[in-house]
C-alpha cells in the first residue's frame, strides 16, 4: 500500500455556535439591569441602533399578556409565541410593529427620563433628594475633633479610627500601635477609653464582650450578675440556662430579664453606617387576577428594553457609501441591529411562554399558600413548552415575578419531591414549612425531637429520613431538640 498525502471530501454535522446565538443565549439569562447594561453598550457602540422614547399610549405592546383558565389543562388557552430560530438569518427586515418595539416605561419621552425637554416639574428621580451618608469614621472623626484638643492625642485617635472594621470593632494591636508612633500603651488606652463614649455606643470595642459591657455601662445596668454573664456568653450561645443560673446567681425569671436586655444591645454598632441601602426587586413579570378566576400574566414595562433598528437611517448612509469597507461596516452594523431586536423581542417571548407555564402548574400555591406548593423540576416546564432544560434554567435565573402572595424568584417554584406514604410527592419547601411549624407550635414541656417530627409527617403522609429532617431544621436556623429545651427553662 502506498504510503502519501492524498485529499478527501468528507460530509459531517457539527453544532456550531455562532457569535450572533451565543449573543442570545447570554441575553436569555441575564437580569433586567445587567440587559439595561448591555443595550446601554450596544447603542453607544452602533449608529444604527436607537432608543425607542414613545411613550407607552403610543407604542404597540413588548410582549401580549397570557390570561390562564382557572381549571384543567389550559396550554390551549396561551396564545402561541414567536418560534423564530435563535440562529436566524439577517436577510430577515425589522418590523417596525414588531415585539420588540414594546411599549413600557412609562413616561419615557423624546427629552429624557420623565418625557421632558426641560428641568422644570417633578421629573427628577428620588435618588436626587436623599440625604448623604457620612461614614463611621467621619462620624467618629467630627467627634473627636470636639472633644480631644491635644494634637498628640488626636493623632492616636485618628489612629485608632483608622484601625476600625466594619462592624465598629477595633482591630489594632496596642503594642504595635504604640512603637510605631513612640509612645506609651498607656496613653494610647487612656484616650481609647474616652472615645469608647462617643456615639453609637460600643463603637471601638476590642471584643464582643466589651462591647456589649460599654453600652450595659452606657444604660446603668452593668452588675456583678451581668459581668458573669459576659464571662460566659459561650453557655448562652449553647443555652445551658442551668449553669448560667448558678454562675451568675439569679433565678430563672432574672436570668430571663438580662438575656431579654442583651438582646436589646447592639453587637455590630458601626454596621449601620457603613451598610449598602437595600436594593428594591424590579419583577420582570407581573401576575394578577383574572374576572373570571383565572391568572393574567404579562411581562413587567418597566424592565424591558426599548430599542430599534433605525431603517430610513441605514438607507440614508448606505447609499451614500462609496468604498467597499463602507458598504461593509454598514452592513455588519445593520446585521447586528436587527438581531439585537430579534434577540429581544424572543427573549420576552420566552420570558413570558416559561412564567406563565410555571403559574398554570402552581396554580394550587396562589389559590392556599405554601402547603400546597408542587414538585417542579425543570424538565416538568421544558416539557411542556417544548424548550431545552438548558433553556428554562436561563430564563429562570435572576428574574422575579409580582405575584400575590409577594415577588418571588422563578427558582423559587423548582424543589425537590419527597415520597409519601400513599403515592403522592411532597414538595420539600412545603415539608420545611411543616417542620418550622411543628417546631413553633411544640409544648415547651415536650419538646420534639428529629424522630419525633419524622413520626408525626410520616403520619400525615410524608415518607421521609430522620437526616432529611435535621438538615432541613439546621437550615432553618432551629437548633436541636436539646438546645430547644434549655432555651425553654427560661421563661419567655
Amino acid at each position: 500500500m502506498a504510503i502519501g498525502p492524498r485529499l478527501d471530501l468528507r460530509l459531517g454535522q457539527a453544532l456550531v455556535m455562532t457569535p450572533q446565538l451565543r449573543q442570545a443565549i447570554q441575553l436569555l439569562q441575564f437580569s433586567n439591569l445587567e440587559v439595561q447594561a448591555w443595550i446601554e453598550q450596544e447603542l453607544e457602540r452602533n449608529p444604527l441602533l436607537e432608543r425607542d422614547d414613545r411613550p407607552t399610549d403610543e407604542a404597540p405592546p413588548a410582549a401580549p399578556a397570557e390570561e390562564l383558565p382557572p381549571l384543567g389543562d389550559a396550554r390551549e388557552a396561551v396564545a402561541a409565541a414567536d418560534e423564530a430560530p435563535l440562529d436566524a438569518d439577517f436577510a430577515n427586515v425589522y418590523d417596525p410593529g414588531g415585539a420588540a418595539d414594546g411599549g413600557y416605561a412609562a413616561g419615557a419621552g423624546a427629552g429624557g427620563r420623565g418625557g421632558r425637554t426641560d428641568f422644570d416639574g417633578e421629573g427628577r428621580d428620588v435618588e436626587e433628594f436623599a440625604v448623604e451618608r457620612r461614614s463611621l469614621r467621619e462620624h467618629l472623626a467630627e467627634q473627636l475633633r470636639l472633644s480631644i484638643a491635644d494634637p498628640t492625642d488626636r493623632l492616636i485617635g485618628a489612629c485608632l479610627i483608622a484601625g476600625l472594621d466594619p462592624a465598629g470593632r477595633l482591630a489594632l494591636d496596642l503594642d504595635a500601635l504604640a512603637g510605631s508612633l513612640g509612645c506609651a500603651r498607656a496613653r494610647i488606652e487612656a484616650v481609647l477609653a474616652r472615645m469608647q463614649r462617643f456615639d453609637p455606643p460600643g463603637v471601638l470595642a476590642r471584643s464582643l464582650r466589651e462591647c456589649l459591657e460599654i453600652q450595659l455601662r452606657e444604660k446603668n445596668r452593668y452588675d456583678p450578675a451581668m459581668a458573669a454573664l459576659l464571662d460566659h456568653l459561650d453557655l448562652l450561645a449553647k443555652r445551658d440556662m442551668r449553669r448560667l443560673m448558678a454562675l451568675c446567681g439569679v433565678d430563672a425569671e432574672d436570668l430571663a430579664d438580662m438575656i431579654a436586655e442583651l438582646k436589646r444591645l447592639d453587637p455590630k454598632p458601626g454596621a449601620a453606617f457603613d451598610a449598602e441601602p437595600a436594593t428594591t426587586v424590579v419583577p420582570d413579570v407581573l401576575m394578577r387576577r383574572a374576572e373570571d378566576g383565572g391568572w393574567i400574566v404579562e411581562l413587567n414595562p418597566e424592565t424591558l428594553p426599548r430599542v430599534l433598528a433605525n431603517g430610513a437611517y441605514y438607507a440614508r448612509v448606505a447609499a451614500g457609501a462609496r468604498s467597499r469597507e463602507e458598504r461593509v461596516f454598514i452592513a455588519e452594523h445593520w446585521a447586528n441591529a436587527t438581531w439585537l431586536v430579534k434577540s429581544l423581542a424572543q427573549r420576552a417571548s420566552t420570558i413570558l411562554k416559561v412564567a406563565s407555564e410555571i403559574v398554570r402548574q402552581q396554580d394550587a400555591f396562589f389559590r392556599h399558600g405554601i402547603t400546597h406548593l408542587k414538585p417542579l423540576i425543570l424538565r416538568d416546564i421544558a416539557t411542556a413548552v417544548e424548550l431545552h432544560e438548558s433553556t428554562v434554567s436561563r430564563v429562570t435565573a435572576n428574574k422575579y415575578i409580582a405575584t400575590p402572595r409577594g415577588t418571588l424568584e422563578l427558582k423559587f417554584f423548582f424543589t425537590t419531591a419527597i415520597a409519601g406514604t400513599g403515592g403522592e410527592s411532597h414538595s420539600a419547601e412545603t415539608v420545611r414549612h411543616r417542620i418550622r411549624e411543628l417546631i413553633a407550635a411544640e409544648d415547651p414541656e415536650a419538646v420534639l425531637s428529629d424522630d419525633q417530627i419524622v413520626a408525626i409527617l410520616r403520619r400525615e403522609g410524608v415518607d421521609i429520613a430522620r437526616r432529611t429532617v435535621a438538615k432541613y431544621r439546621e437550615g432553618l436556623g432551629i437548633p436541636s431538640s436539646v438546645q430547644r429545651r434549655r432555651e425553654k427553662v427560661i421563661p419567655a
